[in-house]
């Protein structure tokens, strides 16, 4: 019995853990993506990203950020063709107007900080969610 439900137990963990993961953006959030080409010469520093740029980035959006995720690009989705992008930074906000308010006095903050991982000029999309 002990035995049936421990096996029960490990099977219901294992099942949360293989299907749970992170939800879909919801539709209409706004999504702000920070493309960052490849080029030759071109550097990224992954860790400062994580650690240090976005986190900054991210608290002066506040209650407004429903969250942010970072992408490392590998490989381009034609073969032999060149990584278009060395990295994606995406926040998920709930208002543009929110988002421009934040970020437009804070703006030579964050490109002065470009310089601690990069020396790409990045290129930004902002859309909307639709599904």
């Amino acid at each position: 019995m002990k035995l049936k439900l421990v096996l029960s137990l490990l099977l219901l963990t294992t099942c949360y853990l293989a299907f749970s993961q992170d939800k879909p953006a919801e539709k209409g959030l706004i999504k702000i993506s920070i493309m960052y080409p490849y080029a030759e010469g071109k550097t990224f520093h992954m860790e400062y990203y994580e650690t240090k740029h976005m986190p900054m980035v991210a608290g002066y959006l506040g209650s407004n950020l429903v969250k942010y995720t970072i992408e490392k690009g590998l490989s381009s989705g034609i073969p032999n063709q060149a990584l278009p992008f060395m990295a994606i930074g995406t926040f998920y906000v709930k208002s543009l107007s929110e988002y421009q308010s934040a970020v437009t006095p804070n703006r030579e903050a964050i490109r002065a900080d470009f310089k601690n991982y990069t020396n790409v000029i990045p290129v930004i999309l902002v859309s909307e969610v639709v599904k």
